[in-house]
């Protein structure tokens, strides 16, 4: 029996890709299965195009697989407490106490996760130079626009919600990086200085070193909130729950430096910052929505009941409108509606409430939180697809919407 189970084996590795191997062997009966139909449907049929139903069902094979195996905790688990939920029913300046089981996960300057093992390329990737590989086939020779599909808000939300997501801590030195040759007058600079990733010792034997995160990985608009406590207090007004926002032109308020109140305004640029204005009026406004229904709320209640609703807010744009709007097609918007309210759909989980399955009721709402063996992270991975410098136009027109209609309607530059 077991000579046909390896003659069975090394026949069906011959259709997997070597790199799959290691993680095939460790996988049950069932996951192979799924595998190899994963597989399978790769290489006949873009995903896309399949039915809805079969679709949704291969999108949740795969999903499966990559919350089995391909999530790696990088680090030693975060040291913490157990602790009640109903002890903390808001979101902290920091990130902790979110996870009952340990309240430093998800927390600020936490690890980076991965979903690969890392693989030394530093010589490698030098050749050819990255510069021109990404001058040849990435330079844009002429702006193509998204048309219906994506606008510049759209661009900018993104941004908006890396600033909530991710931001690597950054070594106390500098690098240069010059213009090859080959490509440098295509280059608008000759050469520029940055600081690079810092590499932190994890004190873990299988990865060695990894990158921290400045901001907390949790869904809690800490775009506007912050990542810790000195930036809270800098953003809040301390009265009514609400946030500072100039009263008179209803954008981001600036200190004597000249420098933006608001969460998170590292590399910023007017995009982000009308978002965040934005939903810092979004914020307000629910606070007084709040106190117009319980006159006894107190700042502290208001301003942390306003939080939890404003975060469900921008999550919920993200994951049925933008996210949707991105990758438009019938079977995405019938998976991320299926990631929110669950495949029986808005109308039931409105009338009935949560159904307890993921599946059946969506993720949101579930009552036990599934970290799939690994404490909470945002990986290296997802950072590093995060790349849309494509959708930026090379110009932006600026218009005055107090102006009359008209040709002289753009602001001068």
């Amino acid at each position: 029996m077991k000579v046909i189970t390896s003659l069975i084996s090394s026949i069906i590795l011959k259709f997997i890709h070597k790199d799959f191997h290691e993680i095939y062997a460790r996988m049950s009966l069932l996951d192979r299965f799924l595998l190899l139909i994963v597989h399978a449907v790769d290489k006949m049929v873009p995903w896309h195009k399949l039915p809805v139903f079969l679709g949704l069902a291969y999108l949740e094979a795969r999903r499966h697989l990559h919350q089995e195996y391909n999530l790696l905790n990088v680090g030693q688990t975060p040291v913490g407490r157990r602790f009640d939920p109903a002890n903390f029913p808001y979101r902290t300046a920091d990130g902790k106490f979110n996870d009952p089981f340990n309240e430093g996960v998800g927390s600020q300057n936490t690890f980076f996760g991965r979903n690969c093992p890392p693989v030394d390329q530093k010589t490698k990737l030098l050749r050819p130079d990255p510069m021109v590989v990404a001058t040849k086939l990435l330079g844009r020779r002429k702006f193509i626009d998204t048309g219906k599909q994506f606008n510049m808000i759209a661009a900018s939300w993104i941004q908006f919600m890396i600033h909530d997501w991710i931001d690597h801590l950054e070594d106390t030195h500098q690098i240069e990086l010059v213009a090859p040759k080959e490509v440098a007058n295509k280059c608008p600079l000759s050469s520029f200085r940055f600081f690079k990733t810092k590499e932190v010792p994890t004190g873990f034997f299988e990865i060695k070193t990894g990158s921290q995160n400045i901001r907390t990985p949790w869904w809690d608009s800490s775009v506007i909130y912050g990542s810790n406590s000195k930036t809270m207090d800098r953003v809040r007004t301390y009265k009514d729950g609400k946030l500072k926002i100039s009263e008179e032109t209803g954008l981001l308020l600036h200190d004597n430096d000249g420098i933006a109140i608001s969460g998170d305004i590292r590399n910023s640029w007017v995009g982000v910052s009308a978002l965040q204005a934005l939903f810092i009026k979004e914020h307000n406004a629910v606070c007084d929505a709040l106190k117009d229904e319980d006159k006894d709320l107190e700042d502290e209640d208001l301003y942390r009941h306003a939080r939890l609703v404003t975060s469900a807010v921008i999550a919920k744009i993200h994951t049925i409108d933008w996210t949707v709007q991105l990758l438009k097609t019938d079977t995405l918007l019938a998976g991320m509606r299926a990631n929110w309210y669950g495949v029986l759909g808005k109308k039931f989980k409105d009338s009935f409430g949560h159904a307890g399955n993921s599946i059946l009721g969506g993720v949101v709402g579930t009552k036990k939180t599934k970290n799939h063996g690994v404490p909470y992270s945002l990986t290296e991975d997802f950072t590093s697809v995060y790349r849309m410098h494509s959708l930026l136009p090379d110009q932006l027109q600026m218009r005055d919407i107090d102006d009359v209609p008209g040709t002289n309607k753009s602001l001068p530059y």
